[in-house]
């Protein structure tokens, strides 16, 4: 039976835990933005040995005892075991990502660079092309990665007293089965709407209907370079700018933000936060391009940065870094739905039919959300213990029918985000349309544009992630996570 750990031996395991994770972040800032030609996990992990070991982690698991604090603690502990197993794979992973070019029809495309390919390609027989060896390069070099470091997860779970990764993360307390149960729900409530309004985008931005679309039609799709001239890069910014003014925050001002907007040849070409040191280095890195995708990715990522940004110093790490990430993702979602919301955009733009780009907006949502609804079934099914090679056939066959467009069986691994993050985004989608039923109902429909609700905004923030998402509504809205919220959501802007 393993020892748990004093009060002061959980102290040090805090402070190590910040200094392992604000240098993990660190690395992934650099590579990521084109700074550091290599992705080196390994010396990180070594330096912090001790962290990531199996006593430390079983120790920690004796140590819970319906603490949350200390149980997120454990959840770290035992992720870093599994993935300082795992970190040679995500090294390769990456380097091979950065390496890899495809040859299309004449010309050399990165890797990275083949999903915005894609997106910006008219040609649907090129997009075709770019798709497949897309999927013929993750076939050959990246999935026997993945599936080696599936394997290596498999068998180091037990080692965890736990039997199946599933298991493991039942008892890190993810309601993971409820969820499942709501996503199901939702699935059904939406299946007719979703061949409705799906149909209606395909048509409007393609001009073809659902039943002909294809894998590689769907990043076009979202790109709608039809709506590009309303969303110029050179505007990105001042429009985060004044939408943060008008709550009461000067962006420019905030001496623990950083904006990273140089052009590199090897920047991740989608925005991202490193959170790097929380609250007191906040890293946004964008290379703005313009187009909606990019707009909101853009505001997705604020609302990562500002919920860093003014998380309280004085929180625990757990608090600070860990805990129910569905809470800085339901603060990244309401930020990212600006950028689709009639009153915004008239405010922010002078935007051209903004009740009908507001009605696509909720098809797309209404996409995603049913996408993430059947990548939990899937990998409910597939941290169970399933087979991988069964597990293919059940990726496609979920998400298939869930979406109306069959997957490539080639994104069975690298479609699925480590320690159920699946649920975060699920989760987020439900947070974002109660939190922001409730800042309407207070602060009207331009909300956005109201110091009091950039006060309140402010307050939750500084909470950081010691409460759940639950909790955090629960004290705010009255209720807990709903998913059939999102629906309603989705409903009044299809309406619009």
């Amino acid at each position: 039976m393993p020892t748990a750990p004093t009060a002061t031996d959980l102290d040090a395991f805090r402070a190590e835990a910040d200094r392992f994770t604000a240098e993990l972040l660190e690395e992934y800032y650099l590579h990521f933005a084109g700074l550091k030609e290599s992705f080196d996990l390994a010396p990180i992990y070594d330096r912090h040995a001790g962290l990531t070991t199996l006593e430390r982690a079983r120790s920690l698991g004796a140590a819970v005892d319906g603490d949350p604090g200390v149980r997120e603690l454990w959840r770290f502990a035992c992720e870093g075991f599994l993935s300082n197993l795992t970190k040679e794979h995500a090294e390769r992973i990456a380097r091979l990502e950065a390496e890899l070019v495809a040859e299309v029809d004449g010309e050399r495309v990165p890797f990275r660079m083949l999903h915005p390919r894609i997106a910006n390609e008219p040609d649907r027989d090129v997009r075709a092309r770019l798709d497949q060896v897309r999927n013929e390069l993750t076939e050959e070099h990246l999935n026997p990665i993945y599936l080696e470091a599936l394997e290596v997860e498999r068998d180091a779970v037990p080692k965890l007293d736990t039997p199946t990764y599933l298991d493991l993360y039942l008892r890190f307390g993810l309601k993971l089965h409820e969820l499942g149960r709501q996503c199901r729900g939702l699935l059904d409530s939406t299946e007719r709407l979703y061949e409705e309004a799906l149909d209606r985008l395909f048509r409007a931005r393609l001009g073809i209907p659902l039943a002909e679309a294809k894998s590689w039609d769907v990043p076009r799709l979202f790109r709608a370079p039809q709506w590009d001239s309303a969303f110029p890069s050179d505007r990105m910014l001042p429009a985060l700018e004044s939408t943060l003014g008008e709550l009461g925050i000067d962006l420019r001002a905030q001496p623990n933000v950083e904006l990273d907007v140089e052009q590199r040849e090897k920047k991740s070409p989608r925005a991202f936060c490193a959170p790097i040191e929380v609250p007191d280095r906040v890293v946004l890195v964008i290379q703005p391009i313009g187009g909606p995708d990019d707009w909101q990715a853009l505001f997705h990522e604020a609302g990562h940065l500002e919920h860093f940004a003014h998380t309280a110093a004085d929180l625990k790490v757990e608090e600070r870094r860990f805990g129910d990430n569905a809470i800085t993702e339901g603060w990244a979602m309401l930020f990212q739905h600006l950028t689709d919301e009639p009153a915004w955009l008239t405010r922010r733009l002078d935007f051209p039919r903004p009740r009908e780009y507001a009605a696509e907006g909720a098809a797309g949502l209404l996409f995603f959300v049913r996408r993430y609804c059947a990548k939990l079934l899937y990998e409910l099914e597939l941290h169970a213990g399933a087979d991988p090679e069964t597990a293919r056939g059940r990726y496609v066959e979920i998400l298939g029918d869930a979406l109306k467009i069959e997957p490539p069986g080639s994104r069975y691994l690298s479609d699925v985000d480590a320690g159920f993050y699946v649920t975060s985004y699920l989760r987020s989608w439900a947070f974002e349309a109660q939190i922001r039923d409730r800042l309407r109902t207070e602060f009207g429909n331009d909300w956005f544009a109201r110091r009091g609700a950039g006060d309140l905004l402010r307050d939750l923030w500084s909470l950081g992630q010691k409460p759940t998402a639950d909790e955090l509504l629960a004290d705010v809205t009255g209720s807990g996570i709903e998913m059939e919220a999102v629906a309603d959501r989705i409903r009044e802007g299809l309406a619009a």
